[in-house]
This record gives structure tokens, C-alpha cells and sequence, in this order.
């Protein structure tokens, strides 16, 4: 579904009605972002307006201020004042964000990445080193949990990039310690900083760690939930002691 022209509240942007519960908001965003990122047909100032409307309303702030906080380039944005406001005035929680004003550079976005949940290429009988694996997952009508498109900030990991979402994607260290959060890298560049439990082989497999990963290309795909693979298993921590939880629908 596009997004409306003329907006004036972060939930105009999301499709949705003002008294949804925060799961609500959260799935909306998940597939808006899918929509308005421009390899989908979308645009970077799509894009930026579905982000700054997530964090508008998870901030907390008067969602009739989003409209006057619009950066001056969003051309799609009724910046009217909301009646009875002070346009030279604003809160501290109203206040427009860094990440507001970033969007009058006109950069593009950071790195973007298609992911996709190793349990659907198990559940379909597919295989990991299938050429068209990305083909047959965005032929397949998969739920944003499953599939889909995020992208990272500047000193983001994979990890964070994907909890900030709303993903809870499975970890435990957070450190290079283990293989909970380990990913396949099918195509791009996830660099690790520091030294992990992997060794030469599983790197030369592409296997990356999400909680330490930083893309350093453009674009990546990788599949993530792989922990149980052969070589992985074996240097996973126990789950009962840090928790890798998996995200509810």
C-alpha cells in the first residue's frame, strides 16, 4: 500500500488508527519499511518518513507535533501547525531528533540487508546453497518475521539493527563467544572486529556473527537461526542461562 500523501500524525504513515496497542505498531512498521525501501519500488525519503514515524511514536511524543518536526525536504508532509500550538516552541520530548534533521543531507540509507529465517529453508526443502534461495522466499508470500528487508545505522551491528525492528533474533554473549546469533552470509561483506569462537572453516562458509557484525557493503542477504547447524551446535551457550528468545508473531 503506498503511503498517503499530505500526512499529518506518524500513524497516517504506518496505516494505522491512533489507539492500536504496540504490537500493532510494531508489525505495521515492519512491513512498511519492506514497502517504502527503494529496491521495493519505495524511496529513501519513504523510507526516512516510515522510520521517523516508528520513532515518533515509540519516543512518546504528541503525534500532532510530527508534522511541524517533518525535516524541510519531506515534500509529503503537512507541516501545518496543529491548532492551538506555538510554532516557535517546542518540548524537550517534541523536540526534532538528530536523526530528523540527518534527513535534510539527503544521503542515501546505510546497509541494506535481506534476511531470511533459516527455519523456513527447512520447513520448505529448500537449501541454503540454492542459487535462487532469495527468489523463492520473496516468491513465497512469508511474513516480515520470516523474510523481508532492514537496514543498519552507522556503528550498528546485525544484531542491533534487527532488535531495533522489533526482531528478536537469537543470541546469548553478545560478545564473539559463541555461536548463538551466528548467520550465513550468502552474498556482501559482515565484518567482525574482534576474535570469535568460528574458526577458518566455518568463516570460509560465510558464517558471521550477528551480535559483533558490521555490514561493510551496500547490500548483503543472509539467513539467520542457523545455531544448530553442524560446527555450530557444539559452541552454543545454554539456552536457559542467557535466553535466546525468537520473535512472536
Amino acid at each position: 500500500m503506498p503511503l498517503r500523501t499530505g500526512v499529518g500524525s506518524p500513524y497516517d504513515v504506518l496505516g494505522l488508527d491512533a489507539d492500536v496497542d504496540e504490537d500493532a505498531v510494531v508489525q505495521a512498521y515492519r512491513e512498511r519499511v519492506k514497502e517504502a525501501h527503494p529496491d521495493h519500488g519505495g524511496s529513501v525519503a519513504e523510507f526516512k518518513r516510515v522510520q521517523r514515524a516508528y520513532e515518533h511514536i515509540t519516543a512518546g511524543r504528541d503525534p500532532a507535533r510530527f508534522a511541524a518536526d517533518a525535516p524541510a525536504t519531506d515534500p509529503e508532509t503537512d507541516r501545518s501547525e496543529p491548532e492551538g500550538s506555538d510554532s516557535h516552541s517546542t518540548s524537550e520530548g517534541d523536540a526534532v531528533s538528530s536523526a530528523d534533521a540527518d534527513d535534510d543531507s539527503g544521503s542515501g540509507l546505510g546497509p541494506t540487508v535481506e534476511y531470511l529465517d533459516y527455519a523456513v529453508i527447512e520447513s520448505r526443502g529448500w537449501d541454503l546453497g540454492d542459487e535462487d534461495l532469495f527468489g523463492k522466499a520473496e516468491a513465497a508470500d512469508l511474513g516480515v518475521d520470516s523474510y523481508g528487508l532492514l537496514v543498519v545505522e552507522p556503528r550498528e551491528t546485525l544484531l542491533e539493527a534487527a532488535e531495533r525492528y522489533g526482531f528478536s533474533w537469537p543470541y546469548a554473549c553478545r560478545g564473539g563467544a559463541c555461536a548463538n546469533c551466528a548467520v550465513a552470509v550468502v552474498e556482501g561483506g559482515l565484518e567482525m572486529p574482534v576474535s570469535t569462537v568460528l574458526d577458518e572453516e566455518l568463516t570460509d562458509r560465510g558464517v558471521r556473527l550477528s551480535c559483533i557484525g558490521e555490514p561493510v557493503t551496500d547490500d548483503l542477504k543472509i539467513v539467520f537461526n542457523i545455531e544448530h547447524l553442524p560446527g555450530l551446535a557444539e559452541l552454543r551457550l545454554p539456552a536457559e542461562q542467557f535466553g535466546s528468545a525468537r520473535a512472536d508473531d
